[in-house]
């Protein structure tokens, strides 16, 4: 880069040197201009410059023979040109370097004072006459200005560009003269962010169309993070090295200044474009107000977000891992919580609205999608899973899918955890065929097999599909009572271990116990075996039926209580 300056600047004082030694007067003061040196002619100067003169005037040298000029806007390449005007040597003025030649004639005071047809009239006439007539030309000198920075803006020449730029752009987006009607915004993504932004207020003010926006801040933001946005599918990079944190800083800023601009517009942008600028805000931790604005807008069009849209906004942009999923679970509550608001309103206390069981659904996928990964905690999946409202949905058979997703990718999990896993869902919520499933997979808790197997034979024994509230009371308490005996097994199958114990130290040799001794060990058996009998008062089915057929309490019945 600095080779390539130093390349520049050379060529530049080698041209100068041909126009300036024509005059066949030996030069008489060196001007310096950041590194570049050029070797001019006083009066050729200050004919046209009163900086210049002032500068020779007021000197304390007797024969002022160097002029510093650190500052001129544009640098050494624009000084030239001035310079060449001052000789009268042709240059070319156009879009590109109007704005520089502008300020740096400014600076040199090049104004009609010293001379007619100076360069501040020229450079104007050219701004007004050629480069504001048309979109592409001001978008060029707004370009330009950028590096100009303060003194453009001081000359008014940036406001007067920016008004041109959103006049002609109002005008094609409101009706389109070219093809494709959009052509406009073509335009304006070269700009900076602060730039667009002011040209679309402008546009607004004019009364363009409020999709023009979206479709115009859409573009620019593809544009302008390409890096992390990409056709609203979330492709990406990757990520970004420690190499690049300057780069990653100036995106931060372009996002936040990105979603500022997206705040002011009350139009709808599409969820997965949302979802794409949330995630990248996550990715270069832009502020809380910024992912508030973006989690917001997605939550208001929350029924319209699809199952990938989330995904996109759930996972790193390699897709091995999971992001912080409190985005998620604030846009969920948020939505409910403005559902609630709109059922308590119309005095309906069930919150069970179309939007509402589409979330649900779209939710209970979505949560099967990302059981799979490795680190996801069970207090993540069960805050996800618990804030959609049980009223929301009729069955719970994409949720029951999910949970065994979960359990597939966990296999560890010990009964208790996979207990709490299951505790998202209700057994009794389950269609046929999901009951079927369950009462057969290994891998639920016991009770959630139980309660499936009840609750299809207290149907087939009542002849009642829709008798919901006295079967699922009695399935619950079945069930309870039944995980009672099992643990009781359990303990029955302990003390029978200890007992196989005390027999094979026997046999190796400790010695043979006294008969009253073995008749004291296996009638304390007996009695604790005879505490374990689940029928000794009766068949347990018999608990909590109301009928007024007399049942025969004292007959145990047959049961199978263990599932394979």
């Amino acid at each position: 880069m600095a080779a390539s300056t130093k390349n520049r600047l050379s060529l530049a004082m080698e041209r100068t040197g041909k126009w300036v030694f024509s005059q066949e007067i030996p030069t008489d003061v060196v001007v310096e201009v950041g590194e570049a040196n050029f070797s001019l002619h006083k009066f050729m100067l200050v004919a046209k410059s009163g900086y210049i003169r002032k500068l020779i005037m007021e000197s304390k040298e007797a024969d002022l023979s160097r002029i510093e000029l650190p500052d001129i806007p544009g640098g050494p390449e624009t000084f030239e040109k001035a310079a060449k005007f001052c000789y009268g040597a042709s240059f070319e003025i156009t879009v590109k370097n109007v704005a520089a030649l502008l300020c740096a004639a400014e600076y040199l005071e090049m104004s009609e004072k010293y001379c007619e047809g100076n360069l501040i009239s020229r450079a104007e006439d050219f701004l007004v006459g050629v480069a504001l007539t048309s979109l592409s030309g001001a978008v060029a000198v707004l370009k330009s200005c950028e590096e100009l920075q303060r003194m453009a803006e001081e000359l008014n020449i940036v406001t007067r560009c920016i008004d041109t730029a959103s006049i002609k752009a109002c005008n094609e987006s409101n009706f389109p003269t070219r093809s494709p009607p959009d052509w406009w915004i073509e335009e304006l993504l070269p700009l900076n962010v602060e730039t667009f932004q002011r040209i679309v207020a402008g546009m607004k003010g004019r009364g363009a169309r409020p999709q023009s926006f979206a479709t115009a801040l859409m573009a620019y933001s593809e544009r302008s993070l390409k890096e992390l946005i990409r056709d609203h599918t979330g492709n990406g990079t990757t990520s970004l090295t420690s190499s690049n944190i300057d780069t990653e800083k100036n995106q931060k800023k372009l996002l936040e200044n990105i979603v500022a601009i997206l705040s002011a517009e009350k139009v709808a942008f599409p969820v997965n474009f949302l979802c794409c600028l949330l995630r990248a805000s996550i990715f270069l931790n832009c502020s809380m107000t910024t992912k508030n604005e973006l989690e917001r807008r997605i939550s208001a069009i929350l029924e319209h977000v699809g199952v990938d849209d989330l995904l996109v906004l759930s996972f790193t942009y390699d897709g091995e891992r999971l992001f912080d999923l409190e985005s998620v679970r604030r846009i969920i509550l948020e939505f409910i919580e403005k559902e609630k608001a709109v059922g308590f309103f119309n005095g309906e206390f069930k919150v069970c609205s179309s939007a509402m069981q589409r979330v649900a659904k779209t939710i209970d996928t979505y949560l099967g999608e990302i059981a799979t990964d490795a680190d996801l905690s069970i207090s993540k999946f069960t805050s996800i899973a618990n804030l959609i409202p049980k009223a929301a949905k009729k069955f719970d058979d994409d949720l029951y899918r999910s949970v065994d997703i979960y359990l597939k990718a966990h296999p560890n999990l010990d009964e208790i955890e996979r207990e709490k896993v299951c505790s998202v869902m209700d057994p009794l919520k389950l269609s046929y065929e999901a009951r079927v499933h369950a009462s057969q997979n290994k891998r639920l808790p016991v009770q959630i097999v139980l309660h499936a197997l009840y609750y299809d034979q207290l149907k087939i024994r009542s002849g009642k599909e829709d008798a919901k509230n006295f079967d699922a009371s009695f399935t619950r308490n079945q069930v309870q009572a039944d995980i009672s005996l099992i643990k009781e097994n359990e303990s029955l199958k302990s003390e029978l271990a200890k007992m196989k114990s005390y027999v094979d130290g026997l046999q190796k040799g400790k010695g043979i116990a006294t008969k009253s001794s073995k008749k004291t060990f296996f009638s304390s058996m007996s009695k604790k075996l005879g505490r374990l009998n689940p029928f000794r008062h009766g068949s347990k089915d018999t608990l909590n039926v109301e009928d007024g057929n007399a049942v025969d309490i004292t007959k145990p019945r047959k049961r199978r209580f263990s599932i394979s």
